[in-house]
């Protein structure tokens, strides 16, 4: 049997391990999943772990999408990006980012065009530089803003993008025809709104990737009548797109959004 798993810190929000154990049974593949908990000063031992023991692959989530560039071979996209979401150990230990083509296909799914959008991405961690390095890829005109100024202009600088101080905040969303949170702001009751939902349009779309709950920037985006999109599906793709660098197969990614949506309905009713 082949063991995949994904590493992050904190790990007990993960979906990860339901949404692929379900494609493993659909495919008929001798193979499981697991969650880790691993800090960042941990992570050079946990893939070399991993790497000695024979699994499958990894997925990394946060914070250790850019340490594992030490660690790791990077593929052309991850080297741009400048952070790895999936690690797979066929011919070395190689890193890879799904996590940008997973947010394109996401807002494509529900009918985003990107080429020539306005789009507000906060944020300045691994997702974000994968869905920036994506999305302008695209044709979409980007603006970063982060809380930890540094990490936003460094983002911007890197990928040749408009970077302006999280203090415009309320203008630059009221700029945008895309809202991105790439936070974490959001993933746990109580957390601070990022800015005062009241300013959204009914003709924005606003891109949340948290998918572990429903966040106050969700809905406040449905009250406004923008269209609401969570990090479900960002989830699935790039999760599938990690699955297929693993096996070389097709993943099924209808049932493992399925998986994904049943877990979170259940885990709301408990």
């Amino acid at each position: 049997m082949k063991v995949y798993a994904v590493l992050g810190d904190p790990i007990e929000h993960s979906l990860s391990p339901v949404m692929h154990n379900a494609a493993f049974r659909e495919m008929g593949l001798d193979a499981t999943y697991h969650a880790f908990r691993v800090g960042i000063h941990r992570l050079r031992d946990a893939i070399l772990g991993a790497d000695a023991m024979g699994f499958g692959g990894l997925n990394l989530t946060i914070p250790l999408k850019e340490g594992a560039m030490a660690v790791v071979e990077p593929d052309e996209t991850a080297e741009a990006i400048g952070a790895v979401n999936t690690v797979s150990f066929r011919g070395g230990i190689r890193g890879h980012n799904t996590d940008g083509i997973g947010a394109s296909l996401a807002l494509r799914r529900y009918g985003v065009s990107l080429r020539g959008s306005h789009i507000l991405l906060i944020g300045a961690g691994g997702a974000a530089r994968a869905i920036a390095y994506q999305l302008s890829k695209e044709g979409a005109e980007i603006v970063v803003t982060n809380r930890t100024p540094e990490r936003g202009q460094a983002l911007a600088e890197d990928l040749g993008l408009e970077f302006r101080p999280f203090v415009e905040i309320e203008d630059l969303v009221r700029c945008s025809d895309i809202l991105i949170n790439a936070t974490s702001v959001g993933m746990r009751d109580g957390d601070p709104r990022l800015f005062d939902g009241s300013i959204l349009r009914s003709e924005q779309v606003v891109f949340d990737i948290i998918y572990s709950r429903e966040t106050e920037l969700l809905r406040d985006a449905r009250w406004a009548g923008a269209k609401a999109i969570d990090g479900v599906m960002m989830l699935v793709y790039q999760g599938a797109a990690a699955l297929e660098i693993w096996t070389g197969l097709e993943a099924p990614v209808d049932l493992m959004e399925a998986a994904v949506r049943a877990a979170l309905e259940e885990r709301r009713e408990n």
